[in-house]
This record gives structure tokens, C-alpha cells and sequence, in this order.
């Protein structure tokens, strides 16, 4: 029988949900201390976000150290820089103002910020003793749902992996949702991370540690991201790119109470060996997995086909190609397959798929998309 509630329930401490917010960012990390590193991308800078934000902190007599991070995914030696200039600021909290890669990594390093171990060895299991820097969440995609999970996906470039650091600890103290930031997003980062949320919510729906409360998140999230993400791309109405921003939220919410699936076992070595984006490996993975996982899912896939008003399968593809998302892998070479084979099925995603996952199931995912 399924559980209606999950054994133990985690979110960010405040949530604040407003347009405009973001002109209160210094007055709301002031409580936390008065020193801090603010983690962003680079186009904060081009948009001259980072002199605004300097003037307001200093205003309140805030005192912020900037770390502008690389395009890519968040790495293990970025967590140490990160907490290397931290300790040299005598930083009392760190915030990350970004898309997902930008949150993980500010995530992360405050989460270890006082750890005794490097950075890989919490990648590789290690217990997490000492308690980190309280962490402020501002995203400005509607994707990832990092701001409201306690994991952070972290690449080790040596091994070649892309694998979650988590600890209820990393939770952010405090979340700015601001729907203003999501406007004038490139097309390609709105539909990918559109997508991705897209598939966090689907694949939390369906996970085999699905629960009643994480179901509803998933299902609003499923809801709310077919609703919105096409019109958002088209005309960028505020009311779109709020019902986005809230889809991601949500799906956050609903896979960090219930796991996710074999999508994300398969996109974190596939990001790695390719570079190509999570967003889009996410995208290009998505219907594929629905067949696989059909004959186990018949129900709730009536509920989701209901959900968004048409058959799910589709609907999905017909999203896709008015997207023009296409697999990036078609015509290429499959490398080290039997390490993508591996890493799939070792990964915590995978152990959550509905449909117990084989690697002839695997197979079936790189002949779809390659």
C-alpha cells in the first residue's frame, strides 16, 4: 500500500514568493551576518546586477564578496574555491543567484564550509559532521528546483562522474522567487530547463517512492509547466513565467521527497562524457522513457494524460518538436558504453524507476537517442 506521507519532510525555512523581491535581497540576507559570497554567472555581470546588488548591501553596511563562476556544471575544485575565498572573508553565509549549476555550487560549499574532508569524499559517501553556512537561494531559470532540495550535483572532471552531495543541512535558510528575473531568458535556456523541470516532476510522479504529498507536488508541477512553458517562450507574459518558476519550485519539492528515474541515472554520465547539457539530455530522454516504463505506469499515466489534456506521449513529443529539440547524439559514436551501462544502474535515480531497470532497458535508451 502507498504511504500518503513520506517518513521525514524537507524544505527551505522561508520562502518568499513575490514579484520584485529581488530589490529586498539585502535586507533579507542581513539576518544571517554580515559578511557573505554571493555565487552568480556571468550574465549577472552583463546585466550590471552585480554593481546594483554591491550598492544595496553596502547601504545596509553588508559586506559581500562576488564569485562569478564558469560556464558548465559545477565541479569539486569550484567547491573548494568557493570556500577558500569564504574563510578568507570570514563569511557568515553564502547565497547563489543563477540557474541550477550556480545554486548547487553555492549549495554545496556553504553546506561544507566547516567540513573537516575535502569536497569528494561527501560526493563518495562520507559522512557530513560539522554544520556549514546558511544558504540564500535566488533562481533565475525555471529548471532545476535546486532551491528547494538538499542535494547538489557536483562533477569530478579526474572520475569522470556527475554525483549528488546531500545533506538535510544544505536546505536554503531562505528562497527568493522573483518572476522578474526570468524575463529576456535565452530561448534555449527557458525551453531546456522548461524541460528539465518537466521531467523531474514526470519522473517524481511516477518513482516508485512516490507518496500521496510528493504526487501532489509532482502532478501541480506537471500541470503548471504544460500550462505555461509554451506561451512563455512565445510571449513572455508574466503570468507564464511565474506559472514556470512555480513548476520548477514544485518539482523541486516533489523529487527531493521521492527520488527521480532512469532519465537522470542516464543524463549525469551521458552530461559528462558529451557536455552537453542536463537540460537537454533530460529532453531528449523523456518519451523514450515513457515507453520503457509504460507497461508499470498505465495508471498513472491516465492521470497525466488528463493532466494535460491530451494522450501524455504526444503530447510530450508534439511539445518537443514545436521546441525543435532534437537528440544532439544522433549520428555519434556511443563512448565507453559499458561505463554508461554501469553508472545508470548504480545510480540512486535509476533505484527509484518504476519499472526495475535492466541493461537491455538501458541499451533501449542509447539506441533511442543515438
Amino acid at each position: 500500500m502507498q504511504s500518503l506521507f513520506p517518513k521525514e519532510t524537507h524544505f527551505p525555512s522561508q520562502v518568499l514568493c513575490q514579484k520584485g523581491c529581488l530589490a529586498d535581497l539585502a535586507k533579507e540576507t542581513a539576518p544571517f551576518g554580515a559578511r557573505g559570497i554571493v555565487v552568480h554567472g556571468a550574465s549577472l555581470e552583463k546585466k550590471g546586477l552585480t554593481e546594483t546588488f554591491a550598492e544595496s548591501f553596502q547601504k545596509l553596511k553588508l559586506v559581500p564578496e562576488f564569485f562569478c563562476r564558469a560556464r558548465g556544471e559545477p565541479t569539486l575544485e569550484e567547491i573548494r574555491q568557493v570556500i577558500q575565498k569564504g574563510r578568507a572573508h570570514r563569511a557568515d553565509w553564502v547565497l547563489g543567484i543563477g540557474g541550477g549549476s550556480v545554486l548547487d555550487l553555492a549549495k554545496a560549499a556553504a553546506g561544507l564550509f566547516h567540513a573537516k574532508q575535502p569536497p569528494v569524499y561527501y560526493q563518495e559517501g562520507g559522512a557530513l559532521l560539522e554544520k556549514g553556512l546558511p544558504f540564500i537561494a535566488v533562481p533565475t531559470t525555471a529548471g532545476s528546483g535546486s532551491e528547494a532540495t538538499p542535494n547538489a550535483v557536483i562533477i569530478n572532471p579526474e572520475k569522470k562522474v556527475k554525483l549528488s552531495i546531500r545533506h538535510p543541512d544544505f536546505l536554503a535558510q531562505k528562497v527568493l522567487l522573483d518572476v522578474e528575473l526570468l524575463q529576456g531568458l535565452p530561448f534555449s535556456v527557458m525551453c531546456q530547463s522548461g524541460m528539465d523541470a518537466w521531467v523531474q516532476a514526470y519522473e517524481s510522479f511516477i518513482s516508485k517512492y512516490a507518496t500521496w504529498f510528493s504526487e501532489s507536488y509532482a502532478l501541480k508541477a506537471i500541470q503548471l509547466i504544460n500550462r505555461h512553458l509554451l506561451p512563455a517562450l512565445t510571449n513572455g507574459r508574466e503570468e507564464d513565467l511565474n506559472g514556470l518558476l512555480l513548476g520548477s519550485f514544485f518539482s523541486g519539492i516533489a523529487f527531493s521527497h521521492s527520488r527521480l528515474g532512469v532519465i537522470h541515472g542516464i543524463a549525469h554520465p551521458l552530461g559528462v562524457l558529451y557536455g552537453v547539457p542536463h537540460g537537454l539530455v533530460c529532453s531528449v530522454c523523456f518519451a523514450p522513457s515513457v515507453k520503457l516504463n509504460l507497461p508499470v505506469i498505465r495508471q498513472k499515466y491516465e492521470i497525466m494524460s488528463q493532466t494535460v489534456g491530451a494522450d501524455f506521449l504526444t503530447r510530450i513529443t508534439g511539445v518537443l518538436a514545436e521546441l525543435k529539440i532534437s537528440s544532439p547524439f544522433k549520428g555519434k559514436a556511443i563512448l565507453e558504453q559499458e561505463k554508461i551501462i554501469r553508472e545508470t544502474l548504480q545510480s540512486g535515480s535509476t533505484t527509484a524507476n518504476p519499472k526495475p531497470v535492466t541493461p537491455e532497458d538501458v541499451q533501449f535508451l542509447l539506441d533511442e537517442i543515438f
